[in-house]
């Protein structure tokens, strides 16, 4: 009789064989190891970042992708292929199967509000296609980005049930958050933080490469009939464009044309590749772009090397998949692997703003950097001192030949991703072109489909609700089939369209996407319609001559939207960046102790210190030839603050997103022997973001230097980077040192106040003692 495997996980098999009194009168039974069904394919599912349809080679792009191409030529393209507009919301329908706002991710996890749709916390009533499969008998791992975490659940304590392997993946190689230092990553290991190797031209994109072809290998190696599934989700290309001059220098020169011209040669090259209809039309720049021609010398050449960069950026990390796909030649498994290639999880990103930047997280919070600036660095844009981002423009002529780009999920500028699958055994018509229209959350039943387990009704005792999305496996031997998607919404900070039938309604909120702040009226908000069966590029709108038509698709928009939990439409960014609308494990407390190598602990869980006064105490004992190092710090080259010994002296340093840097020193060197070193930092307008405000320097009560700084940094210093005590891991924070610069004294204690209370009192034996004696009660209680 066949195994049921609609509830997971699979029980295990009765006993079957006799017992007597002794051995010798009894039979035993047979082990039985669960298994999937037999012939399921190995699974390798790769997903790139924020690249538009219009950037690769493959469809008629400027970036080399030669990994895609060779894929493509042993199976399937689909050219109408779509997600959600972002980031998190796209990984979660991609990886259970449901939209993203029924698995309660309308948002990124740092945008989380206590809406059903938008907290962020992906339910269990959802099982991931990784919990599935490895409940089914697959080994199961994860590499790259992952940034399906809620925000407060990222520290070292967890929970973990929404991370990688609380998600049914059994290892995980990669970062949590939404973007990362590609040369020197805030790297986790299962749940565990682990520290970027300390060798010449270590590479994020290189290194989960690396990682997944040895896994691959220690699996084929252990279990050779077992199948693996191997999500693959490298950072690039999102900011910052990180990328070895070796592969940037490839495109000297290719783009000093502009991005007008280049939209144009995309365009036609999409057309001589037949990867968009002959008779489909370019859109046209919106008024809010500014042209090429209209931009100064200095900004076109500095705008061209910031998109040499990013096309390099995206070629490296091609090749770096396209190893880990020839790896399973290597293994001897190609032909029964399935590899399913998404050229991206949303459109092109617009978050550089229109003239770029040097500093994603400062442009992110409204400051922008000159050109000026921005010129006299050129020649390291793309290295480690940046995290850079190219120019609005850029991503718009990356779009080709479609509206607009990623958050605008009423446009397929946003929601429109190429699309490649190769399976050698089943998939023979090498080469071709689909195009039913699809979107991502049919790649988890078609995976299903592909591997022979049905859909469970139970995991791990949860009942499951309906996966939402279909299998494409029907596209694979039948070109002309027609689409099995019949109707799907998109939404996206109150941009939002639907698809039915051969038609979409669609309506561009009045924010642009690079515009942080700010709430647009939804009573102003005017919908368009487009007939993509004729009109592939969503080029002519319909919506004054079929007003039934828009009438009939505006109210089925309304019904998904009711049915999937995307109300209330919210179009606000930085006004959500606010922590206080999510759950903190910290929210209230006022002192932080700390024992001495605590580190990795994320920001969002470290003491809140911007815009108001605050001490910084740490107990040490300098040793009669001196210490140097960190005591304490937070964040890293991009923005933070540390406090540490260099030549001596106590110092105190804000680094403002590494364009202005405030150091208070110590007048003189330390004195060995034990001590309270203490930085005092009281804001001029406490309460106001980026206040400026006056550092006191004290060991014990004496006052050992004094300073000012001008302003600090309002929001957020980074986004995947972190708080350490004894050290500063990852990134420095300040320039005057390389990471980790560990307190080479002994550190015995860091405490940190924020209740504002005063500042003498925490300079004291006394007062840290009895913090700390007071958490050392805490923990003894804890363990009894």
């Amino acid at each position: 009789m066949a195994q049921s495997r609609q509830y997971l996980p699979l029980p295990d098999a009765p006993f079957n064989g006799e017992i007597g009194q002794t051995y010798k009168d009894s039979t035993p039974g047979k082990f039985e190891m669960k298994s999937p069904p037999d012939g399921a394919p190995n699974v390798v599912l790769i997903m790139l970042d924020d690249v538009g349809f219009g950037q690769t080679s493959l469809f008629g792009g400027p970036a080399q992708t030669p990994a895609l191409e060779k894929l493509a030529d042993t199976g399937v393209r689909y050219n109408r292929f779509h997600t959600t507009a972002l980031c998190s919301p796209t990984r979660a329908a991609l990886l259970s199967g449901r939209n993203h706002h029924t698995v309660h991710t309308g948002n990124i996890m740092e945008l989380a509000t206590a809406y059903p749709g938008y907290d962020g916390r992906w339910p269990a009533d959802a099982a991931s296609i990784a919990a599935i499969l490895t409940g089914n008998g697959y080994s199961s791992a994860a590499f790259g980005k992952w940034h399906n975490t809620p925000d407060y659940e990222t520290s070292p304590s967890g929970p973990f049930e929404h991370w990688p392997t609380g998600k049914g993946f059994e290892y995980f190689y990669g970062f949590l958050g939404g973007e990362a230092d590609q040369w020197a990553t805030p790297l986790i290991r299962n749940t565990s933080p682990v520290e970027t190797p300390a060798e010449e031209g270590w590479h994020f994109s290189e290194a989960i490469a690396d990682d997944a072809i040895a896994w691959m290998g220690k699996q084929k190696a252990s279990s050779p009939d077992k199948p693996f599934f191997v999500y693959w989700a490298p950072g690039a290309a999102h900011a910052p464009h990180h990328v070895a001059k070796e592969w940037s220098d490839k495109y000297k020169g290719k783009f000093d044309h502009g991005w007008d011209r280049q939209r144009e040669l995309t365009f036609k090259n999409q057309v001589d590749l037949g990867v968009i209809p002959e008779d489909t039309v370019l859109t046209q720049r919106p008024d809010e772009i500014p042209a090429w021609d209209d931009c100064t010398d200095d900004e076109r050449r500095l705008y061209a090397r910031m998109q040499e960069v990013f096309a390099g950026f995206l070629e490296h990390v091609d090749a770096q998949a396209g190893r880990v796909i020839d790896a399973l030649d290597t293994l001897g498994i190609r032909d029964n692997t399935l590899v399913i290639y998404i050229v991206g999880d949303n459109g092109p990103s617009a978050e550089g703003t229109l003239t770029g930047t040097l500093n994603n997280m400062k442009t992110q919070q409204g400051f922008h950097d000159s050109i000026d600036y921005m010129l006299e660095r050129i020649d390291d844009i793309g290295g480690p001192e940046f995290e850079n981002h190219y120019p609005v423009p850029w991503c718009w002529a990356g779009s080709s030949p479609f509206q607009w780009m990623k958050q605008v999920a009423s446009h397929f500028g946003g929601t429109r991703n190429g699309l490649v699958m190769s399976w050698p055994d089943k998939i023979k018509d090498h080469g071709a072109l689909r195009n039913q229209f699809h979107h991502v959350i049919d790649i988890a039943p078609t995976i299903l489909q592909a591997a022979g387990i049905p859909e469970p009704v139970e995991v791990d005792g949860v009942h499951q609700r309906p996966i939402e999305g279909v299998s494409m496996d029907y596209t694979w031997e039948h070109a002309d089939a027609k689409s099995k998607r019949v109707t799907q919404y998109f939404e996206m900070f109150g941009n939002r369209a639907i698809y039915h039938d051969g038609w979409v309604a669609g309506c561009r909120h009045g924010k642009l996407p690079w515009q942080m702040t700010g709430s647009a009226s939804f009573d102003d908000d005017t919908w368009e319609l487009y007939n993509i069966e004729d009109d592939f590029s969503q080029a002519n709108d319909l919506a004054s001559t079929e007003p039934n038509k828009l009438r009939e698709l505006q109210d089925l928009f309304i019904s998904e939207a009711a049915t999937h939990n995307v109300l209330p439409l919210d179009d606000r960014f930085a006004e959500r960046a606010d922590a206080s609308l999510r759950p903190s494990y910290i929210r209230g407390k006022t002192r932080f102790a700390y024992l001495p190598s605590t580190i990795r602990i994320p920001e969002a869980s470290s003491p809140p210190t911007k815009n108001i006064d605050h001490t910084i105490a740490a107990e040490v004992e300098i040793p009669d030839g001196g210490a140097e190092g960190v005591l304490v710090a937070c964040g890293g080259i991009t923005s933070g603050y540390a406090l540490y010994v260099k030549g001596g002296k106590l110092v105190w340093e804000h680094n403002w997103f590494g364009q202005q840097r405030y150091r208070v020193e110590s007048d003189k060197p330390l004195q060995s022997g034990e001590q309270i070193l203490s930085a005092e930092i009281e804001c001029d307008d406490e309460g106001k973001p980026g206040t400026g405000g006056k550092v006191t320097l004290r060991s014990g009560k004496d006052v050992i230097g004094t300073g000012t700084f001008e302003k600090q940094v309002p929001f957020r210093f980074t986004v995947n980077e972190t708080f350490d005590v004894g050290c500063d891991t990852v990134t420095p924070v300040s320039d005057q040192y390389e990471s980790p610069f560990p307190f080479t004294g002994t550190l015995q204690r860091v405490v940190i106040d924020v209740s504002g209370d005063s500042f003498e009192e925490l300079a004291t034996n006394a007062t840290i003692k009895s913090t700390i004696n007071e958490v050392k009660s805490r923990i003894a209680m804890a363990l009894q």
